[in-house]
């Protein structure tokens, strides 16, 4: 049993280390071409440095396990935490992975380094730990929620302690940096460059997705079918959704699918399918609806959109486990409503709280934007001294 768990664990976690290829595409069909090697490097550079900052502190901060001390421990349970330190992980490499989405082009690439550090050592972690793990504040959180409320904050799959945590982090930073240059003159083409990479990104997403919710379970005894089809029907509530009421916009058809399967983490082993299609559906309109009210009414140039992807639809999926979760709508739990919308309001203040320190110190310490020169030339010279296809320019 042991070993079938391991297997478990490593199937979910390659599934979500594949997922991040998927923001590497997405990112890469949405952004200019300029920056394309840029977001290929940053999301696979930003992974690597958050393994060894959640393995040296992160992990054990939330878990209260230290996996490097003790190397005759490494074959306990056929390594049971080695692996799911690996599945964990990449839950944690997820926020910065997020909030690259929002401030591709216009960032330093070290600046977003150095708060991938702080993100999967401290940031991060702490939230993770206080409703996940073994980090105990008024008692630890989920004692608190039931104390007050009857029943426990539940958050099966991350839609409030990752993507919630993501796409509010990501908020701050992307006011800070202010929008790229032309973005409100009219002068700088906002269109996706690449269609077939975003769709590439958004399919690899999907697929990854389905171990990032069932390998949840983090035991295979645990395993639930009702995870795989509420995962299933938000993702294709979000899809008809996203296509519809975008009168057929390829864009946000794909990360309609995304918004659903943002929004179905909470509670995908509790709510009936047909909650888990009404979640999805809702969370693919409101990507569209706010993602145009955020970029053209507010002037907040967030280029994928991830505080309304990740940040409001992470915020919906929260509370809406605590509409949809009960017996009488057909699920199989009764959770608190009250206790949700408290859980995925405190996940608003703690990260609006921490994205606003970490980037503004940065900012102040280090510098966030790269130069006027930089940004016009594109990173992928500036930086990484190749274009995504050099051949062309010869």
């Amino acid at each position: 049993m042991s070993s079938m768990n391991v297997l478990f664990l490593l199937l979910g976690a390659v599934m979500i280390l594949a997922m991040h290829a998927g923001f590497a595409f997405l990112e890469a069909g949405t952004v200019s071409k300029k920056n394309q090697v840029n977001a290929f490097n940053k999301i696979i550079f930003d992974w690597s440095i958050t393994t060894v900052v959640y393995f040296l502190a992160g992990f054990p901060l939330a878990y209260g396990i230290i996996l490097y001390t003790n190397p005759s421990s490494f074959g306990a349970n056929s390594g049971y935490q080695l692996a799911r330190f690996f599945l964990l992980l990449g839950f944690a490499a997820v926020i910065p992975a997020i909030i690259s989405g929002g401030v591709v082009g216009r960032m330093r690439f070290f600046a977003q380094s150095i708060a991938a550090v702080i993100l999967g050592t401290l940031v991060y972690p702490f939230f993770e730990g206080l409703l996940w793990g073994r980090i105990s504040f008024m008692g630890q959180a989920n004692s608190f929620f039931q104390n007050i409320f009857g029943t426990p904050f539940h958050d099966y799959a991350g839609s409030v302690v990752v993507h919630s945590i993501g796409g509010w982090i990501a908020l701050p930073a992307i006011i800070l940096l202010g929008p790229r240059i032309g973005r409100y003159e009219g002068k700088l083409d906002t269109r996706p460059s690449n269609i077939p990479f975003l769709s590439l990104g958004s399919w690899i997403l999907i697929i990854g997705w389905f171990g990032f919710n069932v390998m949840s379970a983090q035991n295979i005894e645990n395993i639930s079918g009702l995870v795989v089809i509420n995962s299933l029907m938000a993702m294709v509530g979000g899809t008809i959704a996203g296509l519809l009421f975008s009168k057929n916009d390829a864009g946000f058809t794909h990360n309609g699918a995304l918004a659903g399967l943002v929004a179905i983490c909470a509670g995908s082993d509790v709510v009936h399918p047909f909650a888990a299609l009404a979640i999805g559906a809702v969370a693919g309109f409101i990507f569209m609806k706010l993602y145009e009210y955020e970029t053209e009414k507010l002037k907040i140039d967030d280029v994928l959109g991830v505080w309304p992807l990740h940040g409001i639809n992470g915020t919906w999926g929260g509370i809406a486990a605590g509409i949809f979760g009960r017996k009488a709508l057909g699920g199989v739990s009764d959770l608190s409503f009250l206790a949700q919308l408290s859980g995925s309001l405190l996940a608003v203040v703690y990260a609006l709280a921490a994205g606003f320190i970490i980037y503004k110190v940065i900012d102040k310490v280090y510098g966030l934007r790269v130069s006027t020169h930089e940004e016009f030339i594109g990173s992928d010279l500036a930086f990484h001294r190749i274009e995504a296809n050099p051949e062309q320019s010869l």
